[in-house]
């Protein structure tokens, strides 16, 4: 764990009351840095991850639906001297919808909470990693983004522009000392897919074109986090590592 000693960072995990982004933000704490929390609103689980994490763990709200309120989060981050050494970009918004019968407020919905958000905290806190010469950015993507679902096209073209984004991000910093990483995640057990997964038949039908045989939990994206988090991962860029039980393959 020595490679993964994140002792003197600071991490800013978005979406982190709840599911992956509060296991990430948890672990990350336990590995030593101050995590900044993020959720839309203030709110009984955001202020228990908090507590839970400890070392100096606080947390800052904004909807991302909305972008002054992403650019006041880094603005506030920066006053605050929390410009984050390591940034998690794991806050998105999903629904189910056909290609036939999509609804075009949604579909600017998602793609402002799940792509503008990200390039508004990119613009406002890559120039604050460069000056340190040092930054890790790690997105949580989807395995949506490469392995297509028919009721989730529109929240996986988010997902696939993500990606986009991560590569020319990881080209145009890799010379100031900052990765840009991202994670997919396949059928992980969080809230999110409670409902979905509670439906015993279609569960298991799922599991079933998994090679591992199971469903992920929120701590293997965590993990995965965390190793491109450290220095452990200090040469690799532009990567994007499935958490997927083989999924993707």
């Amino acid at each position: 764990m020595e490679f993964c000693d994140l002792s003197g960072r600071t991490a800013l995990v978005t979406g982190s009351s709840r599911g992956i982004g509060r296991a990430c933000a948890l672990l990350l704490a336990q590995l030593g840095a101050k995590v900044v929390f993020h959720g839309s609103r203030a709110s009984e689980k955001l202020a228990s991850a908090v507590a839970e994490a400890g070392n100096g763990a606080t947390a800052l709200t904004a909807d991302f639906e909305r972008p002054e309120e992403v650019e006041k989060l880094a603005e506030a981050l920066i006053k605050q001297s929390l410009a984050p050494d390591i940034l998690v970009l794991n806050a998105s918004v999903q629904s189910y919808t056909d290609l036939s019968d999509f609804d075009s407020a949604e579909f600017f919905r998602m793609f402002r909470a799940n792509v503008e958000s990200s390039c508004l905290l990119l613009r406002k806190l890559l120039p604050v990693m460069r000056r340190n010469r040092f930054g890790r950015v790690v997105f949580v993507g989807s395995i949506n983004g490469i392995r297509p679902a028919s009721r989730l096209a529109v929240y996986g073209a988010t997902k696939a522009a993500l990606m986009n984004i991560a590569r020319t991000a990881a080209t145009e910093n890799a010379p100031y000392g900052i990765t840009v990483n991202t994670i997919l995640p396949g059928v992980i057990e969080t809230d999110r897919n409670a409902a979905k997964l509670s439906d015993a038949a279609f569960a298991e039908s799922l599991r079933q074109q998994i090679p591992m045989q199971r469903f992920g939990t929120a701590y293997d994206c965590a993990g995965a986090v965390a190793f491109l988090a450290s220095d452990a991962a200090a040469y690799i860029t532009g990567a994007e590592l499935p958490v997927a039980g083989g999924w993707q393959l």
